[in-house]
């Protein structure tokens, strides 16, 4: 009984201690939610950044379409600046839109934004590519306070966000140190939802990407190559019927690649509540479903002399061209939703010039191939006419010299 009293006195020690422990580690892991401000603003949602001594408050406000940050870095000084921004290619400096602070010289705390555009920026004040209807800095006890309203659209409400400081020379921000807590200040922030973490913004962002490279190859690329494949290779007779399997095998590939890269865009739209992209997502839903139909079309395809070949081959070609025609305009709208490095919506015109390049000379080829073969068949006939008008003369011609 004794044994049996002191273990259950053991059990609840062990549970209290590890309900205070708890309690201390979220008490200590929320350092944000004790914060208050000069100005008395409060905010909806807050996250203590993991590096820097940095913490982030926002508020969303869905109907004005703006984000009213403050941003507190701790345990600096006077003599450097502090920054966050965000930045919608990824958790790092090149690309980011920042709100910069420091204390100048006349012992005022200024505040501005810059646009990260290289790895040695300027960091001159310039526009962002977003409103920033409001912008301003305190410093006092060691902190310096950055509160700002952001316009932003809906498709920067889920992305990156990174946050800096560094000294400053003559009124100026200097570089920043690029080792320790440096180079690991970047994660992830959902002005809607709340949440904040490095880790979700590396596989959202990953999917996202995967998502814009799946649907990309698919639809922008392979479905344009296997049109051209059925347009322009059936010329040749010796390519019959190489070029329909070509043309299947591009179409297929592009089918499947493109379902793949289809479904990853709605698991991203299913864990972004309350953000949508209603242009982007009605075309990609539209071409998912006219896709699909030209597999089922190529299940129903009649023989070539059927009555309704002709009617099935209208439908096929104006319901592929539109696919193509579509999927284009939807990468590009992509494009703006991603904002990934210029170079590659520069590669991806690069590819469209040379696919459009390859069929204008192709088209060219072709009606030469095509008006020469009519021109030969007219002499043919013209000529076989001509020989049978003759053979009937001639023998009418012998007959009456007979």
């Amino acid at each position: 009984m004794q044994f049996s009293f002191n273990m259950e006195k053991s059990w609840k020690f062990v549970l209290l201690s590890c309900l205070v422990c708890s309690f201390l580690a979220s008490s200590s892991a929320q350092t944000c939610l004790t914060q208050t401000f000069s100005n008395n603003n409060r905010y909806s949602n807050c996250s203590d950044l993991p590096a820097l001594n940095c913490y982030l408050h926002w508020t969303y406000s869905q109907a004005a379409g703006t984000v009213e940050i403050a941003f507190r870095h701790t345990g600096t000084s006077s003599s450097r600046w502090s920054a966050w921004a965000i930045n919608p290619n990824g958790p790092r400096m090149l690309g980011s839109q920042a709100l910069v602070a420091f204390v100048n010289s006349s012992g005022v705390a200024h505040a501005f934004t810059t646009s990260i555009d290289s790895m040695s920026p300027s960091m001159q004040q310039s526009d962002l590519s977003f409103e920033v209807p409001s912008l301003s800095a305190t410093f006092e006890n060691n902190e310096m306070t950055i509160f700002a309203v952001l316009r932003i659209s809906e498709n920067l409400l889920s992305t990156s966000q990174v946050w800096q400081e560094g000294p400053v020379s003559n009124d100026l921000p200097m570089t920043h140190p690029t080792t320790g807590a440096n180079v690991r200040s970047a994660a992830s922030v959902n002005f809607l939802t709340g949440e904040s973490g490095g880790r979700a913004s590396d596989s959202r962002i990953r999917r996202r990407n995967v998502h814009g490279v799946l649907n990309t190859v698919s639809w922008g690329v392979l479905m344009p190559l296997g049109a051209i494949a059925a347009r322009y290779m059936r010329v040749f007779k010796s390519a019959d019927p190489a070029w329909f399997y070509l043309h299947v095998a591009c179409q297929t590939s592009a089918y499947i690649v493109g379902v793949a890269g289809w479904a990853t865009g709605i698991k991203i739209g299913t864990e972004s509540p309350g953000v949508t992209q209603n242009p982007h997502r009605n075309i990609g839903i539209v071409i998912f479903c006219l896709g699909t139909l030209q597999v089922f079309a190529l299940l129903l395809r009649p023989n070539k002399d059927h009555k309704y070949r002709l009617y099935w081959n209208i439908y096929h070609h104006s319901v592929g061209y539109a696919v193509i025609i579509l999927s284009i305009i939807n990468i590009f709208e992509g494009f703006d939703i991603l904002q990934p490095a210029d170079k590659w919506e520069r590669i991806y015109i690069g590819i469209l010039i040379f696919l459009g390049i390859v069929a204008t000379l192709l088209e060219a080829f072709t009606w030469y191939i095509v008006l020469r073969r009519r021109k030969t068949a007219g002499s043919d006939k013209q000529s076989h006419s001509m020989n049978g008008a003759n053979g009937v003369n001639g023998h009418g011609a012998r007959g009456q010299g007979v």
